[in-house]
């Protein structure tokens, strides 16, 4: 393994993911949000096709054990994707990056529910801080007055996304299992892809050519980013990158200041540090649980 390797792909990866959001938040006026979720999906698709066949995995990512699982994990992911990029409309960057941390709070309560794991206090410690954290970020949104009324909404679909993503991330777990990687990785964007086909009769328009640009980048990077961020697996331990999760809010202050005008407020700083804390200690109390495990069951697999 090449840990350094590892580290500079995912924070490519979380780089390019913040331009997708990027463009994808600069298109929010012109198009419905079911449309950015076509061109997000449906333009990754080649990156996605292409990288297969150079891998020689092709035939593997096309091939499906289990397809129903496919098809709920591709209608779970589309609709966090759909409400985390129509909150894109409706708050700043920085605002919705910092709220959709709470993803891997929930993901470990989800886990605990769904999937049986054992949640001590140390986790449990570490959860309860992270989210609140989330709700130092979004108080001052939570107010219900004219306008404030759409920030509102903002951050209602914010949370859905991460609920969304997490119950993404508890369907993966179980289809490792059976599924490879790459298949998981194709289908999804298929199922994602003919979903928001089904938005098309409310509404859809024929965007600025600047515009549509945009859609496209968004779908090529997109699918770039995602293939970067499934490379740097290969090379490092998934404890030493998934910190560098957390780089997104520098670049979404970046990003948001830059192209949008958009600076953070007090709050938004204060909760972003608390969350990140938090994550840090729950990845921390992964790996050493995961060390724990790896004595016990030396011959496990990693599907568990």
């Amino acid at each position: 393994m090449s840990p350094l390797s590892g580290i500079a792909l995912k924070l490519t990866s979380v780089v390019l993911f913040t331009i997708m959001a990027s463009f994808i938040k600069a298109s929010s006026a012109h198009v419905p949000t079911g449309q950015a979720v076509f061109f997000r999906s449906f333009f990754a698709m080649p990156v996605i096709v292409a990288w297969l066949a150079m891998r020689g995995d092709l035939k593997t990512g096309l091939k499906a054990q289990r397809p129903l699982m496919h098809v709920w994990r591709g209608l779970v992911g589309v609709t966090a994707m759909g409400c985390g990029f129509a909150a894109l409309g409706l708050l700043p960057l920085p605002e919705v990056t910092a709220i959709g941390f709470a993803a891997p709070m929930i993901t470990v309560l989800l886990a605990a529910v769904l999937l049986g794991e054992r949640l001590r206090v140390f986790r449990l410690s570490a959860v309860a801080l992270g989210l609140v954290g989330v709700v130092i970020v979004l108080w001052p949104r939570l107010q219900f007055d004219g306008a404030a009324e759409t920030a509102a909404l903002g951050v209602a679909l914010v949370l859905a996304s991460a609920v969304m993503r997490s119950l993404a991330q508890i369907q993966i777990r179980k289809m490792v299992a059976t599924e490879q990687t790459s298949a998981i990785v194709f289908y999804f964007s298929l199922t994602a892809t003919g979903f928001s086909l089904l938005t098309a009769p409310f509404g859809w328009t024929l965007p600025p050519a600047h515009v549509l640009a945009m859609l496209v980048g968004a779908g090529l990077i997109g699918g770039v980013a995602q293939i970067l961020l499934t490379s740097a697996y290969r090379f490092a331990e998934a404890a030493v990158i998934a910190p560098f999760d957390y780089a997104s809010i520098l670049f979404a202050i970046l990003f948001g200041y830059w192209f949008f005008d958009e600076s953070p407020t007090s709050m938004v700083l204060v909760g972003s540090a608390i969350v990140v804390t938090a994550g840090g200690i729950i990845i921390w109390r992964e790996r050493q649980l995961g060390l724990q495990r790896g004595k016990a069951r030396p011959t496990m697999t990693p599907q568990g």
